[in-house]
């Protein structure tokens, strides 16, 4: 992807170099394979994954904070995300208007290592990327991308970088329209397996305006782009990573949807560049 000398947002929070001493709340064992099983590029993540890390985890405890200085590389990565970033900022502000859907809201991306603290709760790193709706920020620890190939047979690169953090994004524009907050109301009146399939929807949806914007986005693309970012969506599909960490698949916990639902989704919204065409519940509902 063609980003370097191109605007930068001004709402990034790096945080990254930044660590504390004493006590943290930090995902492991257990509670990692379950976060990255059940809540990677979760909708709303941060709300669910909150109680069930601070009751894993105990208190915080942050007495000292120590601040390491970042990389060159680690420093060309955060102006990677800062383009990224102001590339969704201009195309969705583009989009709302366009299609009448009011201001664009423009979200902070929070870059972390190891642990954060959030509006929806604190978070490890095993969490994945996640966008927490009531702070209305993303937040990512970048060495995930690394875990992404070695883990989970990515193919890597820096639009799937870019997919992931237009996945993020696209929960964004759920809660902007209201979308989020239907859902959640809707799974609270439903059992299980069908809180299930709305959130599959929702994460669909996700997929969907991710490749909507990558549509938007087209002048800055490479070859080999799209394939980046069709490789990471198959890795993380719920049945690809079921496979990979227990050997079987169970449609009835999948939250997130198939490999190739995810990749056909990414698709339609990367060859319409129409958000009107992105209504996951109907046709994965009816």
């Amino acid at each position: 992807m063609k980003w370097q000398g191109r605007r930068k947002s001004d709402n990034l929070d790096d945080r990254r170099g930044m660590s504390s001493k004493g006590k943290v709340v930090a995902g492991g064992g257990l509670i990692a394979v379950v976060v990255i099983l059940l809540q990677l590029f979760g909708g709303e993540t941060g709300q669910q994954l909150a109680p069930i890390i601070e009751q894993v985890g105990g208190s915080q405890s942050t007495q000292q904070v120590e601040q390491q200085e970042l990389t060159s590389e680690e420093q060309q990565m955060g102006d990677f995300m800062e383009t990224i970033l102001a590339d969704t900022e201009d195309i969705w502000s583009e989009i709302f208007r366009e299609n009448n859907l009011g201001s664009y809201r423009k979200p902070t991306m929070v870059l972390f290592t190891d642990a954060v603290s959030t509006g929806c709760g604190n978070a490890s790193s095993a969490s994945g990327p996640f966008y927490c709706p009531a702070d209305q920020k993303l937040y990512m620890d970048l060495a995930f991308f690394e875990e992404l190939k070695t883990r989970f047979g990515a193919q890597g690169g820096d639009f799937a970088i870019a997919y992931v953090t237009a996945h993020e994004i696209g929960h964004h524009i759920q809660t902007l329209l209201g979308t989020s907050k239907k859902v959640r109301q809707l799974q609270s009146q439903t059992n299980q397996t069908g809180a299930n399939e709305l959130s599959v929807a929702q994460e669909l949806q996700a997929d969907f305006y991710a490749g909507v914007w990558a549509n938007h986005n087209k002048e800055y693309l490479e070859p080999g782009d799209i394939e980046e970012a069709l490789s990471a969506a198959n890795a993380v599909g719920d049945d690809a990573i079921q496979k990979r960490t227990q050997g079987s698949v169970n449609s009835d916990s999948f939250t997130h949807g198939t490999s190739e639902q995810r990749m056909e989704w990414f698709m339609k919204g990367y060859n319409t560049g129409d958000v009107r065409h992105g209504d996951t519940f109907s046709v994965l509902l009816n």
